[in-house]
């Protein structure tokens, strides 16, 4: 009961010993009716040298039928898979977890991010100077953003000096119920079976989709 449409945009850097840095960013469109079923579309760009044209992935998570689908359109071919199926109820308290060393929590309150009023954490990873064969400590500091209507994320910052940083931004969000077509494999398609059960989600990226929470 909180359907919503945006564009989901990942951001990379990472800067090299040299001093040389490496960008990166991704786009993908991401839809969720009021039935909890999600959809996100991305648009891949070969290299210019492979001779090969722009394709769309699409990822359909669907709970209601039980299935999950991937849509190649450069193959016109739609894998599908089993999602798992419910455990029955969920229990209405959880435990809190250990705290776990070297971690801090801090809460950043409630604020507007990108047009949602959204309630944000931070977390903060130290790890000791030689734990890693580091001669010095390494913070990791993720702080993220989740808007209270729609309970996903629209901003994720991290940075590590390890790999450098990410950044997530949910915008151009719309609270307009989705058309129903979007949740459907469209005629012309081939549907296989993708030889297995799903993930549970709708992506497995890390990347989230969008509720990497």
């Amino acid at each position: 009961n909180a359907p919503y449409s945006a564009t989901e945009t990942l951001s990379r850097q990472q800067t090299l010993a040299n001093g040389n840095s490496i960008s990166t960013k991704s786009q993908s469109l991401v839809y969720r009716d009021s039935s909890g079923r999600i959809r996100t579309e991305e648009t891949i760009t070969p290299a210019a040298s492979s001779g090969k044209t722009a394709f769309t992935v699409v990822t359909i998570f669907d709970p209601v039928a039980g299935y999950r689908y991937v849509l190649d359109s450069s193959t016109m071919i739609a894998q599908q898979s089993l999602l798992p199926k419910s455990r029955g109820t969920a229990p209405t308290t959880r435990p809190t977890p250990p705290a776990r060393p070297n971690e801090t929590t801090t809460d950043l309150g409630t604020q507007n991010v990108n047009g949602e009023s959204s309630k944000g954490t931070q977390i903060t990873l130290t790890i000791p100077a030689g734990m890693i064969g580091n001669a010095q400590a390494i913070q990791v500091v993720r702080s993220s953003w989740i808007s209270t209507e729609l309970s996903v994320p629209v901003q994720i910052k991290t940075t590590d000096p390890r790999n450098g940083s990410s950044d997530m931004e949910l915008t151009n969000i719309s609270h307009s119920e989705p058309a129903a077509t979007l949740f459907v494999v469209p005629a012309g398609y081939t549907v296989q079976q993708g030889g297995g059960r799903g993930t549970g989600g709708p992506r497995g990226n890390g990347r989230r989709g969008p509720n990497p929470q």
